[in-house]
């Protein structure tokens, strides 16, 4: 085919980011998660009206528009401020593997496994859904189980 009739695109404006993923599962939040939302939402909403140009501004209003959605479909749940098993909300101890380490089981977005968070939908929370201190539970990981024993469950910071 000739060049002559090929529509040339290089001044077409480039293509809208593409949404963020918003999870089906419902959005339970911790009081912190609730501030964290709001955080996001007041903060981008700024950064959009110092956007020098469109282009800067279209993967700010993209990102708002996910926040505005986790904000209008949070749930919140008041902790627990004395769980006797893990669940939403709750700070975990347990031993897997030969090493203790502590897990705070938090909303999805508030989740941050480096520094302990964990969404309630991971692998881990769910395994350890109602789990009492002493109780082992098998998590299924990477096509094997597991055994991971609660040591302690406490009320989280959230």
């Amino acid at each position: 085919m000739s060049r002559a009739f090929v529509k040339e695109i290089d001044d077409a404006p480039p293509p809208p980011p593409l949404e963020r993923p918003v999870s089906g599962a419902p959005n339970l939040v911790t009081p912190r998660g609730a501030r964290l939302i709001g955080e996001q939402v007041a903060a981008l909403e700024q950064a959009i009206v110092a956007a020098a140009d469109e282009a800067a501004a279209a993967p700010l209003r993209r990102d708002l528009r996910y926040w505005l959605a986790r904000r209008a479909s949070a749930r919140p749940v008041a902790p627990d401020p004395a769980p006797e098993a893990a669940g939403f909300g709750a700070r975990v101890t347990i031993r897997r593997g030969g090493r203790e380490s502590v897990v705070e089981i938090v909303g999805e977005d508030e989740a941050d496994p480096d520094a302990g968070l964990i969404a309630w939908t991971s692998p881990l929370a769910r395994a350890l859904e109602e789990a009492e201190a002493g109780d082992m539970v098998e998590l299924e990981a990477g096509g094997r189980t597991v055994p991971v024993t609660v040591l302690a469950v406490a009320p989280g910071s959230g």
